[in-house]
């Protein structure tokens, strides 16, 4: 399921909402060898993250990286274009369909429920993001895999131009309502000297 904003929809048109899978895989592991595998995966500049920011400034497009001023943290943010990249794991996030979101059989209410609320909290940055007035597009991990990240790269990059035309169109509709704001605002001064200036001294 498809959404999009702003001037639309709720979430923007690549961002993706799913479902939980609840398929589970053998696992191989003992839970202490799980438990410490699991412990070592970084939250911050990962292979996938890393790969995309390579794949972009090869393109010419400049960003900053975990802006904490934005909700979420999102992983790159392109000011020009008012837009935040996530860059999102598919195991740690949920994506539906694909081979590297399976939960493991071992412990698998703990994992079910922990990925459940990575998407909840995933939708609420979504939205907080949404509120102040920024575009959102969401990149799974499988989506930066050798065979599919100059697609990908390309469906960012319309992506940045569509927004910046948004951006840029509600951005001089502001400056016209704050224009009209001040000549009103002007326009009270004056009439308010002249009545102030007619009145018998």
């Amino acid at each position: 399921m498809n959404r999009s904003i702003p001037g639309g929809d709720r979430f923007p048109a690549n961002i993706r909402i799913f479902v939980r899978n609840t398929s589970t895989m053998p696992d191989t592991m003992t839970p202490e060898q799980r438990h410490r595998c699991m412990s070592h995966n970084r939250a911050r500049n990962t292979r996938p993250e890393v790969t995309l920011r390579h794949a972009l400034w090869a393109r010419g497009f400049r960003y900053r990286i975990n802006v904490k001023r934005l909700p979420g943290s999102p992983d790159i943010v392109l000011a020009k274009y008012h837009l935040a990249v996530f860059v999102n794991g598919c195991f740690w996030h949920g994506h539906k369909g694909c081979g590297n979101y399976t939960v493991p059989r071992t412990n698998t209410e703990f994992w079910v429920a922990k990925v459940a609320r990575n998407q909840q909290r995933d939708q609420e940055v979504w939205r907080r993001l949404e509120a102040k007035g920024w575009a959102v597009i969401v990149v799974w991990e499988c989506e930066l895999e050798k065979d599919r990240l100059a697609g990908t790269v390309e469906r960012i990059i319309a992506g940045l131009a569509e927004n910046k035309r948004r951006w840029e169109f509600r951005q001089e509709e502001r400056r016209q309502i704050n224009r009209a704001y001040r000549e009103g605002r002007r326009e009270q001064k004056e009439r308010r000297e002249k009545v102030t200036a007619a009145l018998p001294r």
